[in-house]
């Protein structure tokens, strides 16, 4: 019996490694101008400006490219081994979210998009973009329009089958495909990925004020973080899986297929006074290949002295003090704080 386009081509991307594949249309999101708009004139982007530069085709999908006629959403889950909140309780050490523990998703996810969507110009003839949280594409919400999860009260999509532990990516097409049925809120009564947020980043379910967030501080924002939210902070220096971790739906997560998600030795809960000694040339080498790279060895330095202050070892002032004397002012001033924080009062 002869399949489907739609089923063939799920066929073809769950060969390539992805775990659920699901079509929606471009304009299935006639909401979603108004949601953005909301987000922003709230001033929950923060330092983000390329929210609202973009805000026209991250808030119409329809207008990113007009020619496309269905969008096929896939994901991929790197479902943690190890309990992603443990290494809290080591805060020698740093925390790093799972995502970035390994290679890069963006390199990964992107090169199985591309291999399927060369497949589907090859078989049927048309017209395909891919992307991979690198362009104004709403993937969170395109994705609950074509019924691959909902969007949870943390924000994040959810998914009866894999939990919340997902990459997402889209092609977008010229085929004319069948949409499938959209996905709808699961999440009840639970509020456990709310009330763990340890500096408060919800002002309400479904909303995520991202100054607040720590994922959002610790990777995008730039410059000092605010004194009142660092002790929030802990030992993490790179993003946060709090609201992830808590998730009931995690228990139908299955574990990840791509082995390159796995933690590297040098990412799972390094020494926070390691980490500390890295110049410019010691951080590149050491996250080559890592989504970590990205935001460079000052911000990622600040993370680490930050995470040393909340330690409450005074062992680590030793790997402060260099610090202090740092030629990026704001990398000094998290030092200047953390000595202080681990109750040292000598001029520096």
């Amino acid at each position: 019996m002869q399949i489907s386009t739609s089923e063939a081509i799920r066929a073809q991307a769950l060969s390539e490694g992805f775990d659920a594949v699901k079509v929606t249309t471009p304009d299935a999101l006639p909401d979603l101008p108004d949601r953005l708009q909301a987000f922003l004139d709230a001033g929950y982007h923060g330092q983000m400006g390329w929210l609202m530069e973009r805000a026209h085709w991250r808030g119409n999908p329809a207008a990113l490219w007009p020619e496309a006629r269905s969008v096929v959403m896939l994901a991929e889950p790197y479902t943690p081994e190890e309990d992603p909140l443990a290494g809290l309780a080591q805060p020698d050490r740093g925390n790093i979210s799972v995502y970035a523990r390994g290679k890069d998703y963006h390199d990964l996810v992107k090169k199985r998009l591309k291999r399927v969507a060369r497949w589907m110009v090859a078989e049927f003839d048309c017209e395909v973009k891919v992307f991979v949280d690198t362009a104004p594409v709403p993937e969170k919400p395109l994705a609950q329009a074509a019924g691959l999860g909902w969007q949870g009260k943390h924000t994040n999509l959810v998914s009866r089958d894999l939990g919340n532990w997902f990459f997402l990516g889209a092609i977008f097409t010229t085929l004319p495909l069948p949409p499938d049925t959209p996905e709808i809120d699961h999440c009840g009564s639970c509020r456990k990925c709310l009330d763990i947020c340890p500096t408060d980043a919800f002002p309400a379910p479904y909303k995520l004020d991202a100054r607040r967030c720590i994922s959002y501080l610790t990777i995008e924002h730039k410059g000092p973080v605010d004194p009142d939210l660092r002790a929030g902070l802990g030992n993490r220096i790179y993003g946060c899986d709090d609201c992830l971790a808590v998730c009931p739906w995690n228990k139908f997560a299955g574990a990840a297929q791509e082995t390159r998600y796995a933690a590297r030795a040098d990412t799972l809960l390094p020494p926070l006074a390691e980490l500390a000694a890295l110049d410019d040339a010691g951080f590149r080498a050491r996250f080559s290949g890592s989504p970590i790279k990205r935001i460079g060895r000052d911000r990622f330095v600040r993370n680490v002295a930050y995470a040393i202050g909340n330690s409450g070892d005074p062992a680590l002032k030793d790997a402060l003090l260099p610090l202090v004397s740092d030629l990026d002012p704001t990398v000094a001033d998290a030092a200047q704080w953390a000595l202080q924080r681990l109750g040292d009062t000598r001029p520096v």
